[in-house]
């Protein structure tokens, strides 16, 4: 489980000089096997995900992933939660699909047939087979999605974190990820502005303003949610 605990986040402001408060004193126990956090743009969705591998501390308070605190245990936490941004190009790094979950795989496979093998393993079991050694230039944005998402796999996380997965996607794009992050056995954790994605998660949580404005059941917040943007 992981628990955030009178988190609060501020960053340093140049104009004018001071801090602004991102997030504020938020308090959640995330437990479940699928969440959803949903909310307007600014309100604090990709912050809060950003605390939960160590990415981001928080300026005030905890977040302890299954009794591991993020500040002080940071690798750890980090074997346990994978990330993917909402942009695949942030995440891929190297040249091809192939070379990327080879670089995931390298400190667990020393010998580089072997980490080769396992890496066209990964690939092949989400489809990815044929597109393995091609630029990532030359993928569409569901296979960048899905490239992206296999070199975090590839690591072993027991949590997946994911913040907006279908943004940049078309249709059919946005519903082969939609159906990939709906099979995994993981527990997953979204950021998302898909009302319909967030509707198949089994609680979605309300974030406006750094806070939490509503937590609960989809068809209770995103309902809140519509409410409040109308």
């Amino acid at each position: 489980m992981i628990r955030l605990s009178g988190v609060s986040v501020r960053v340093p402001t140049l104009t004018p000089p001071g801090a602004k408060l991102l997030l504020d004193e938020v308090q959640l126990d995330l437990a479940e096997h699928r969440i959803a956090l949903i909310g307007a743009n600014g309100s604090g969705k990709s912050t809060l995900l950003r605390l939960l591998n160590g990415l981001l501390l928080p300026t005030q308070g905890r977040v302890v992933v299954d009794g591991l605190d993020t500040r002080t245990d940071a690798a750890q936490v980090r074997r346990r939660v994978g990330f993917t941004f909402t942009d695949p190009l942030s995440q891929l790094v190297l040249p091809t699909p192939l070379d990327d979950v080879e670089l995931s795989l390298r400190a667990r496979l020393r010998n580089r047939a072997e980490r080769q093998a396992a890496a066209r393993a990964w690939l092949d079991r989400y489809g990815l087979t044929e597109v393995a050694e091609h630029s990532i230039y030359d993928l569409s944005g569901g296979e960048r999605q899905l490239a992206a998402l296999v070199s975090v796999l590839a690591v072993e996380p027991s949590v997946l974190v994911c913040d907006e997965p279908t943004t940049l996607l078309d249709l059919r794009n946005r519903n082969l990820v939609a159906g990939v992050l709906d099979a995994l056995p993981h527990q997953v954790i979204l950021a998302t502005h898909d009302l319909d994605l967030a509707a198949r998660a089994e609680r979605v949580v309300l974030i406006a303003e750094g806070r939490v404005a509503a937590d609960g059941s989809p068809s209770e917040v995103i309902g809140t949610y519509r409410r409040s943007m109308a």
